[in-house]
């Protein structure tokens, strides 16, 4: 235990100005390990030092990333990005405050009351962490999500704003304008809007790329307000970017004190020697544990009800970030870290169990907050015990017996959660997916697996037109076989699940036979067989 003391000093960061510390004496790394892989890390921060001058991260679509200038335009490398930045911001603050003001109403002449945030992926994630850890409550504005394509869930969403709708501001955000499940979920909305004889474009922002799809429509329409995503910010960094400030900011949260916070952290994370650098402490555990190959997963326990969708939230970060196929030499790697988590110490009573006895394939980040919160002063649950006191004690106890168990953990504390504190958190993540790519030789910056999977969406749509228009020419009943060939299929398996689907909402065709067994399926156009129950047999 002793080793263990000495180890826990020699190796702790502590960031007096964001209240922020680092233990990472529980992750069993050796003095070998450190000799070994100093060298990668003093070029990983070599590569991130041309990042942050400009340099082509994505060579995929040749642009520069620079998430980092967002809080702290000074280090932009030209003038005209920088002033862009400031720009934005002022132009973000000035607008919250007309809306939260009530110098900025709706139609009606009320002040608006909620805000509906249409987005996918770094455009939903981002501000539904941010929205949870740091939102006052009640908040001026209340936030909605629709962060996917799911009709059931859009319908949920109408249902609850009810007639407040005709207070609702409604955000818009896809960088390019055309992700395909941001822009169904606007065209839903218009639709209710229109259904309830309001001005769509009088309550509509557009959070996207100058001259988009998404951009020129809200030109063209006169939407209420245009917020621009630069092209060398990535969905995933796009937090401190007018994706995650704009609607922070009209939930009543300082936006400037989340950028300070993450400029602080950005100081920090660029420091020598590598062992006073937290960004690179991360890294360097990352690595070790799971031998630079992702071997074990990233456990992430925040012991705050706050900060709950973080481990959501670093997700995508992380494995969109590192899940890559290929290396930059080409050679097939196979990278990534698996990350999941919830939050303690509800945790405990699920899976900390398995975490303790069963399968040794993760390592665990705990994120402790000292400022209890809750009743001022708090109340006792036991004589001289509160129950900030349990959850203190808990992580506590939990990180020492995964220990005992061969279970490695690090430990972030804050003193609170803050703007302040969740904007450092936001940059120190960002660096250390930064350090970690360069350290197993993978491109952080692009997502062809993100790609690949919207293209295969793509082609399952157009074969669905194809089936449908089809299916009204051919003389019914249609085998499930006749209707592969007539289709120039190799075999009828793609058809299946368009099938279902639109069998089971009536649209176009109805099944005959067992739906279990689709060899028996025949198929017919709806309008021509009108008694039929789908699934007879």
């Amino acid at each position: 235990m002793q080793d263990l003391w000495q180890r826990y000093q020699s190796w702790l960061y502590h960031h007096p100005d964001l209240g922020f510390t680092l233990d990472i004496s529980r992750i069993r790394f050796t003095a070998e390990d450190v000799m070994a892989l100093t060298p990668k890390l003093e070029q990983a921060l070599v590569e991130m030092e041309a990042l942050v001058a400009g340099a082509i991260a994505n060579p995929d679509e040749q642009r520069m990333v620079g998430h980092y200038w967002l809080r702290d335009p000074d280090s932009a490398p030209t003038p005209a990005i920088a002033q862009a930045i400031t720009a934005c911001v002022e132009r973000i603050q000035t607008f919250a405050a007309e809306v939260l003001g009530g110098s900025r109403r709706a139609p009606n002449g009320e002040c608006f009351r909620d805000l509906l945030w249409l987005g996918i992926g770094g455009s939903a994630l981002g501000p539904q962490f941010v929205a949870q850890a740091l939102a006052p409550y009640p908040p001026p504005l209340q936030i909605w999500f629709i962060d996917n394509t799911d009709p059931d869930g859009m319908a949920q969403i109408k249902a609850m704003l009810g007639s407040r709708l005709a207070t609702t501001l409604v955000g818009v955000a896809s960088k390019s304008g055309g992700t395909p499940e941001t822009r169904n979920g606007l065209v839903e909305v218009r639709q209710w809007f229109r259904e309830a004889g309001l001005d769509f474009p009088a309550h509509a922002m557009a959070i996207t790329g100058e001259g988009s799809r998404l951009d020129q429509q809200a030109v063209a329409e006169g939407w209420l307000a245009r917020f621009p995503v630069f092209d060398w910010v990535g969905g995933r960094t796009s937090e401190l970017s007018a994706v995650g400030l704009v609607p922070a900011a009209l939930q009543g949260i300082a936006i400037q004190e989340m950028l300070q916070g993450a400029a602080l952290m950005d100081r920090a994370t660029m420091v020598k020697p590598w062992q006073r650098n937290p960004a690179m402490l991360l890294a360097f555990c990352w690595y070790v544990t799971g031998q630079g190959q992702g071997r074990k997963d990233m456990v992430v326990l925040p012991y705050k009800d706050r900060l709950q969708l973080f481990s959501r939230y670093l997700q995508q970060l992380v494995m969109e970030s590192l899940g890559k196929s290929h290396d930059l030499q080409g050679r097939l790697v196979n990278q990534g870290i698996a990350v999941y988590g919830n939050k303690g110490s509800t945790d405990q009573h699920a899976y900390v169990q398995q975490l303790r006895d069963g399968l040794n394939n993760f390592f665990v980040t705990f994120i402790e907050v000292l400022q209890d919160g809750g009743s001022v002063p708090p109340l006792e649950v036991e004589p001289g015990i509160t129950s900030g006191d349990y959850l203190s004690g808990l992580l506590q106890g939990t990180r020492q017996a995964l220990y005992d168990n061969q279970r490695d953990s690090l430990t972030l504390t804050l003193t609170e959660v803050s703007p302040r504190s969740v904007g450092a958190l936001i940059a120190l993540y960002e660096r250390a997916v930064g350090f970690y790519a360069s350290l197993i030789g993978i491109n952080a910056y692009h997502q062809p697996g993100v790609e690949a999977g919207k293209k295969a969406a793509a082609s399952i749509l157009a074969l669905q037109t194809r089936l449908l228009a089809l299916v009204q020419k051919l003389p019914p009943p249609i085998s499930l076989e006749s209707l592969s060939r007539a289709l120039g299929l190799e075999q009828p398996e793609p058809l299946v699940g368009i099938l279902r689907h639109l069998a089971a909402n009536q649209r176009g065709i109805r099944l005959h036979g067992d739906l279990g067994i689709p060899r028996t399926w025949m198929i017919e156009p709806l309008s021509k067989d009108p008694d039929q129950a789908l699934g007879e047999s």
